[in-house]
This record gives C-alpha cells, sequence and structure tokens, in this order.
C-alpha cells in the first residue's frame, strides 16, 4: 500500500486512540474527525510588476548581466528569467501605486538571492544602473545591495551570510 493510501486508514486509527485516551466530545476528537487536509502542491511562485511601458521595462531588465526575456505577449505582457527564476511584467495604464509606498519605509517589490553579491553589484553598476544603497552588511546576516527599475521598483540583491 502506497504513503498516499495509508493515510486514510492511519488518520482512522490516530482518531480511535484519542476517543478511547480522552473524554467524548473533546476538542481534539472534534479536531481529528476532520478529514485530512494535503498541502497545497506548489512547484513556484511568479511575481508580477506592473509598468507604463512595457518595451522600456525589458530593455532595463535584459540590459542586466543574466537577465532575459523569456516571452512576450503581444504590447501587454512579458516574462523575464534570471537564475532559473522568472517574474512577469504587465503594461498598465497608470504608475504602480505602489511603487511609493515601497520607498516611503525600506519595503522592497523583488528579492534576488545571489551566491555573490558583490559581483552581482558589479555587474548592475557595470550595467549602468546606479545603487541606491549600496552594498551593506545587515543585523539578519546578508549582504545586500538595493536598486530601482525603470518604473521605481524597489529591487534588493542579497547574499545569505
Amino acid at each position: 500500500m502506497s504513503d498516499a493510501a495509508a493515510l486514510p486508514l492511519r488518520h482512522a486509527q490516530i482518531v480511535a486512540e484519542a476517543r478511547l485516551s480522552s473524554p467524548a466530545g473533546t476538542a481534539v476528537t472534534e479536531a481529528l474527525d476532520s478529514p485530512i487536509v494535503r498541502p497545497i502542491p506548489v512547484s513556484g511562485l511568479t511575481p508580477q510588476l506592473r509598468t507604463t511601458d512595457l518595451a522600456a521595462s525589458i530593455r532595463f531588465y535584459t540590459a542586466l548581466p543574466g537577465f532575459t526575456l523569456a516571452f512576450q505577449h503581444e504590447d501587454f505582457y512579458a516574462g523575464i528569467q534570471v537564475g532559473g527564476q522568472r517574474f512577469h511584467l504587465k503594461r498598465v495604464n497608470a504608475k504602480d501605486p505602489s511603487i511609493d509606498v515601497v520607498a516611503l519605509d525600506d519595503h522592497l517589490h523583488l528579492y534576488f538571492e545571489s551566491p555573490d553579491a558583490q559581483a552581482a553589484a558589479d555587474a548592475v553598476t557595470a550595467a549602468g544602473v546606479p545603487l541606491l544603497r549600496s552594498l551593506h552588511r545587515t543585523p539578519w546576516e546578508t549582504l545586500e545591495f538595493v536598486i530601482r527599475d525603470d518604473q521605481g521598483h524597489t529591487l534588493y540583491f542579497g547574499q545569505p551570510l
């Protein structure tokens, strides 16, 4: 019997044991009577950034070493690939309202984890993108720097130490 097939039987055994060892009607018994909840299968996460100029945003990102255009659908949607990860760009008519909110309190739109933050910072500056915050060590043991994209989205690059 597979592990998945054995789960309902094991659940029934746990419920029976709980009923024998605890008074009837307790919260434990009631909780054990609920069906088994399996985790939602997720194999990835793809964030989306809004842009008022898709072509300019594609140029910005693909000018960064290692960033490539994964796909483009007409003039309104695109995917950018980097390091085995992907994020999407969607053309909209108005500036992303989150840009100003994120800029207020050191929040971020995307965080790119890198095994070598110094090399990433060097590559970003060589591509002509100014650092909003230079390479620095954080209290949570990362080495990070911050840039903004062509629309003003705040992008962090970090290396766990």
